[in-house]
């Protein structure tokens, strides 16, 4: 067998300190349960010295039992100058009966004689001390060694001898932090190679990304010698983020031959990260390495035909392994070989030559004239084609629909309503909703009369909504081009509508996208 990588997963701690992240209990929670499910080793789930929402989540999760992971609550050594069974934050630990700890401590002198303000054989007590006393109570402690290259590169001699104070106490793993993001993967791989000739016990590795070094540091602090790795799943943290664990993982799994996760939830990995952003309420970029919707997407023509050809000729690793799928973009350079193997996966009967591939064309063609472009909106074009080729049922039908924007004199605000009705196997349902503006206030209402049959359209959120105008010399009149992009917490898809009523391309592209959800669901059934 490979080699065990333990992955310590910091989201619920440090990946809350990133701008634009707030977690609720009940955020926090789902999290931990996605990553359990996934198969990872801790969970730094919050410091519970630090606020009251922590302290609430820990408390609201002591009777819950863990598949896989281990919850570890975090903070600092005791202060100095007191005993560490006096010292709160030390008390605020124990509290929380979580089997893990992780414990930071000073090995920089610059931060303990001018940030702390303490002497440094107090430091080196305050390390040995924490340690011993959480021992002492069965807990699993990994020793944070806050700004440990910083303080080795100043100071190695006393680096070295934070780190073996923490030994000494009875640490379990000794992380080594390159806390400011500042240290080079030359550097950490001279220095982690150093450290291990003298320090006995499991080193781990702690990196930040304000250099863009904090994948390569970690692999490359792997491949030097340490067996536990710590980040944040989807990379965010405090500044430019901390070490991303959805690149890590499948480059240590798939390319340097250890192993992290079980294989079978590697290839859900794709969909794990979609949902942790979902509860992060954290936007995916699309060209997030492994996981992003655009890190399997193929656009120029000859590229395409070789990934046809052998996919290996363009991707590093197969879209399978990490739960992903390769996505072939419509567009002026990607050639008529694009459009023909997506009606083949529809169809694989028919060919170049056939009459069904001549209408599909066509028909694109007329509504690329019309102002529709297609490229990263597959999903309105494979329902395109599935209707072209007579090969889908409308879920639903939208009978009417009306919309309505007021504004008063004793409102600040316009307001918005809209009213739908629809028809479901011959059964009609009207629904009314309020929104933030028109297209809102439809989409709500249209939600609400649709999950009265599909109820898993609770599910589906809208991520991202573009409107760009295509013919400028129109005015007012003008046609618009909406692009709409929906997660259900699995997959990501992005629909198009067009036309010269905002309202009307916005509810084209809506209604696809309801109805890719549907189909989706269904072919996952099968």
């Amino acid at each position: 067998m490979s080699e065990k990588i333990l992955v310590f997963d910091s989201t619920l701690r440090d990946g809350a300190q990133a701008e634009g992240i707030s977690f609720s209990v009940e955020d926090k929670i789902r999290v931990m349960e996605t990553l359990d499910k996934m198969g990872v080793d801790y969970i730094e789930a919050g410091n519970p010295g630090s606020n009251p929402k922590d302290i609430e989540f820990f408390n609201r999760i002591k009777d819950v039992q863990l598949n896989h992971a281990k919850l570890v609550a975090f903070g600092s050594t005791r202060r100095g100058g007191i005993a560490v069974e006096d010292d709160a934050n030390i008390k605020a630990i124990l509290e929380t009966q979580t089997p893990g700890v992780a414990i930071f401590g000073k090995s920089w002198t610059f931060h303990i004689t001018d940030i702390i303000k303490t002497t440094l054989a107090e430091n080196l007590k305050m390390i040995e001390e924490t340690m011993a006393y959480l021992k002492a109570q069965g807990k699993d402690v990994t020793f944070d060694a806050e700004h440990f290259f910083d303080g080795y590169k100043n100071d190695p001699g006393y680096a070295i001898e934070a780190l073996l104070a923490a030994q000494e106490g009875g640490a379990d793993c000794l992380a080594l932090c390159d806390t400011n993001g500042g240290t080079l993967p030359f550097e950490i791989e001279k220095i982690v190679t150093d450290v291990r000739k003298k320090i006995r016990i499991p080193l781990g590795i702690h990196c930040h990304n304000d250099s863009g070094l904090a994948v390569a540091n970690s692999l490359i602090a792997v491949n030097a010698g340490v067996r536990q790795v710590q980040g944040t799943f989807l990379g965010y943290g405090e500044r430019c983020g901390n070490a991303n664990l959805a690149t890590i993982i499948p480059n240590l799994q798939l390319k340097m031959g250890y192993h992290c996760l079980a294989d079978e939830e590697l290839l859900k990995f794709t969909s794990s990260a979609i949902r942790i952003a979902e509860i992060s309420n954290y936007a995916l970029t699309g060209k997030e390495p492994f996981v992003g919707k655009s890190a399997f997407a193929h656009k120029g023509g000859m590229h395409i035909d070789a990934v046809m050809k052998n996919p290996s000729s363009f991707e590093h690793v197969s879209p399978d392994a990490v739960g992903n799928e390769r996505r072939i973009l419509m567009s002026e350079v990607s050639g008529r070989s694009t459009i023909i193997q997506l009606i083949k996966e529809v169809d694989p009967s028919l060919t170049k030559k056939s009459a069904e591939t001549t209408r599909v064309m066509d028909r694109i063609k007329a509504l690329e004239y019309q102002g529709y472009q297609f490229e990263g909106a597959e999903s309105s074009i494979k329902l395109l084609i599935r209707k072209e080729l007579g090969k889908h049922k409308p879920f639903f039908i939208l009978e009417d629909f009306k919309t309505i924007g007021e504004k008063t004199h004793y409102k600040e605000a316009l307001s918005s309503s809209a009213v739908v009705k629809i028809n479901v196997d011959g059964q009609s349902e009207i629904n009314a909703a309020e929104g933030d503006g028109p297209v809102n206030a439809l989409d709500k209402a249209l939600r609400k009369a649709l999950e009265v049959f599909y109820p898993k359209i609770s599910e589906v959120r809208l991520t991202d909504f573009k409107v760009r105008v295509i013919d400028s010399r129109s005015a007012t009149a003008s046609k618009v081009r909406v692009l709409i992009e929906s997660s259900d917490g699995i997959d990501i898809w992005t629909n198009v509508g067009v036309s010269s009523d905002v309202i009307e391309a916005s509810l084209i592209a809506l209604i696809d996208s309801i109805e890719y959800k549907l189909l989706s669901d269904e072919e996952r059934q099968k």
